[in-house]
């Protein structure tokens, strides 16, 4: 035991493993996104040969590409296709794309659409670093042959209808697939899509979790499936998602937001805050995450260190009119009138059709014994559709 103990110790760093390689790659893409990319190069080379797997590799090529040093990002992109064949040919073809080689693009984007890890039509449509070749003799060619099934044009289709709303046309092109394609794990997802869209949580939840039985990491039914318990109120089931999408390796810090607001509501509060202030590492200017913050520490009674986040926050973007909110909520919960007031006078010359704030700041000046103002904030809360302000005009306002 002893002797595992000391081997873990010492390998550990070369193995990335679950939740602390996902922190490695989310810090690495957080600095390449922040236009550090050189740093985020260092972070991941600093791991060693033997903590180079795929996702750091492909990580790595990012910021390679970022910093334009694409032999660099050559290298890592064939390094991962050898680890797993494949998973490298995407990256390859964008840099050719970039470098307006469309013929070694072509080729190694046919490579890639003949791998697991295919993209979709959209996806490389939209790709910018294929701008310089899409005029190409080579490029239309390429497209010219099919290179998606009918069910994977079909799930492409059901993604759409569904992003735009239109669910009975999903409905509809699910039910002309069905009758060939019954079974397949394609058009199982995208019955689960089609569920979770119509507010039928519970069946996303039972066909999403009978297709991880099969393909346990898959990234897409994870996403779909935390998001169904999430909107079933299964937060402890979406958090243990999070989880699992987490320790996957993935790079997406977004992922602990989500992860932490799921905390938050199972009174997880102490977990919830450590994920947001990990993703504070990555994005320590983060108007979305310090005001999270903020509310949690106010949530477990700590005001003190809820200001520090707000007052953070207000420093750093002083013309958005939620950060005062924030401040100034705090404030009123400690009771600190005056100091709500100013706030919530701030942010009202930022956003002044903001109902509640006048609702708000009126509470508060009630509270300090200027009835008159109040009142006229009552009234003006009232005027832009708040009807809890006819509470207190009823009570204090009319003589």
């Amino acid at each position: 035991m002893k002797k595992a103990s000391i081997f873990i110790l010492l390998f550990l760093p070369l193995f990335l493993l679950g939740q602390e390689k996902a922190y490695l790659l989310m810090k690495a893409r957080a600095l390449t996104e922040s236009g550090k990319p050189d740093e985020a190069i260092t972070l991941l080379t600093g791991q060693g040969t033997e903590g180079l797997d795929v996702p750091v590799l492909l990580q790595r090529a990012d910021a390679y590409i970022s910093a334009g040093n694409y032999s660099g990002a050559t290298d890592d992109f064939n390094s991962a296709n050898k680890l797993s064949p494949g998973s490298g040919e995407y990256g390859l073809a964008r840099i050719y794309g970039m470098k307006g080689d469309a013929s070694t693009a072509v080729y190694h984007l046919e490579r890639c659409l003949g791998s697991p890890f295919k993209r979709s039509e959209k996806e490389i449509m939209l790709d910018q670093a294929f701008a310089s070749v899409e005029n190409k003799t080579e490029w239309r060619q390429f497209w010219k042959k099919e290179w998606y099934t009918q069910l994977e044009k079909g799930i492409s289709e059901i993604e759409y209808y569904v992003s735009t709303g239109n669910i009975d046309e999903a409905k509809n092109l699910y039910s002309g697939l069905a009758g060939q394609y019954s079974g397949k794990p394609a058009l199982l997802y995208g019955n689960a899509l089609i569920n979770f869209s119509s507010s039928r949580y519970g069946e996303a939840v039972k066909i999403l979790t009978s297709l991880l039985e099969e393909d346990r990491q898959n990234d897409k039914y994870l996403r779909l499936l935390a998001k169904a318990q999430e909107a079933s109120g299964n937060y402890a089931g979406a958090s243990d998602t999070y989880t699992r999408l987490i320790h996957s390796g993935n790079s997406d810090p977004e992922l602990l937001v989500s992860r932490s607001e799921c905390y938050r509501k199972t009174g997880e509060t102490g977990k919830a805050v450590d994920d947001i202030e990990k993703y504070l590492e990555f994005y320590p200017s983060s108007t979305r995450a310090l005001s999270i913050a903020g509310r949690l520490e106010t949530a477990r009674g700590d005001n003190l260190k809820a200001l520090e986040y707000f007052n953070r926050n207000v420093r750093l973007h002083p013309s958005d009119p939620q950060c005062y909110i924030d401040r100034a909520n705090s404030y009123f919960l400690s009771k600190s009138w005056d100091w709500a007031i100013k706030d919530y006078s701030m942010s009202l010359d930022l956003q002044p059709d903001n109902s509640e704030t006048w609702l708000n700041k009126g509470i508060s000046l009630l509270n300090s014994g200027k009835v008159d103002d109040a009142c006229f904030d009552f009234r003006k809360s009232l005027s832009l559709g708040n009807r809890k302000a006819t509470e207190y005009i009823s009570r204090y306002c009319i003589r």
